[in-house]
C-alpha cells in the first residue's frame, strides 16, 4: 500500500477519492475526535483524540497538496486566527464550504453578532464557537453540522431553525426561542436552557430521544409538550 493510499485510509476513504469527499471526512473526524467531547477527567482518551486529529490533520493535508488543480476551482478562505479557536489541533487545518449561492459572509472571529438579523442564514457546517449572538434572530437559519461550541445564544430567536447535529456543548441559551427548530442529533451538553421556550420542538422520534442533553441545565424551560420543567 502507497503513502497516499494510506491517507486515504486514516481518512476512511477509497484512493482516488475527491477532495470534497477528503474535506467532509476531513471533518467528520474533527468532530468526532475535537478533545472538547471528550471527558475532563479521562486523560488516556484526551491524549488519543489529539493524536487522532494530528494524524488526520496530516492526512488531509498530504492529500490537498497532490490535488493543486481542485484547490484551485474550489479554493478556501485564509485560515481562523487560532487565539479564537476551540482547540489548536482541531483549527489548525479545517476549513469551510462557501454557502451556496447566499449573500451573507460568515463573520470574523471577533465579530460581535449580539441583536443580528440572521433569520434564513445558511450557516452549515460554520464554526461560531465562542461567539456572542445573543438576542440574534436567527429564525429559519440552517445551522445543521455547525460547531456552537461556548456560543452565546442568550435570548435568540431560533423558531424553525434547523440545528440538525449542530455541536452546541456549553452554549448558553437560557431564555432562547426554540420553537419548532430542529435538535434532532444536537449535542447540548453542559448547555444553558434556563427558561428557554422548545414547544414544538424536534426532539427525536416516537418515544426515543436523539439529543445529547447531559449535564444540560433545563430549570424552568417549556418543555416540547408544554410543559415546564421544573
Amino acid at each position: 500500500m502507497s503513502d497516499l493510499d494510506g491517507y486515504y485510509k486514516v481518512l476512511g476513504l477509497e484512493p482516488g477519492a475527491s477532495l470534497d469527499e477528503v474535506n467532509q471526512a476531513y471533518r467528520d473526524l474533527a468532530f468526532i475526535w475535537h478533545p472538547d467531547r471528550i471527558p475532563k477527567d479521562n486523560p488516556r482518551l484526551q491524549q488519543k483524540a489529539q493524536e487522532k486529529l494530528k494524524e488526520i490533520n496530516q492526512a488531509r493535508d498530504r492529500l490537498r497538496s497532490v490535488r493543486p488543480s481542485e484547490k484551485t476551482r474550489n479554493p478556501e478562505p485564509p485560515p481562523r486566527d487560532r487565539a479564537h479557536s476551540p482547540s489548536p489541533y482541531y483549527q489548525s487545518s479545517y476549513s469551510y464550504q462557501s454557502p451556496p449561492q447566499s449573500s451573507y459572509q460568515t463573520p470574523k472571529p471577533n465579530s460581535d453578532l449580539s441583536g443580528a438579523n440572521l433569520s434564513g442564514a445558511n450557516l452549515k457546517e460554520k464554526d461560531l464557537s465562542g461567539r456572542n449572538l445573543s438576542n440574534a434572530n436567527l429564525s429559519n437559519a440552517n445551522l445543521s453540522d455547525s460547531f456552537l461550541h461556548k456560543v452565546n445564544l442568550q435570548g435568540a430567536n431560533l423558531e424553525k431553525a434547523n440545528l440538525f447535529r449542530a455541536n452546541l456543548l456549553q452554549a448558553k441559551l437560557n431564555n432562547a426561542n426554540l420553537r419548532e427548530a430542529n435538535l434532532i442529533g444536537a449535542d447540548l451538553s453542559g448547555a444553558d436552557l434556563r427558561g428557554a421556550d422548545l414547544r414544538g420542538a424536534k426532539i427525536g422520534s416516537q418515544d426515543r430521544i436523539l439529543v445529547k442533553l447531559t449535564g444540560a441545565n433545563l430549570a424552568g424551560a417549556i418543555l416540547p409538550d408544554g410543559s415546564i420543567h421544573a
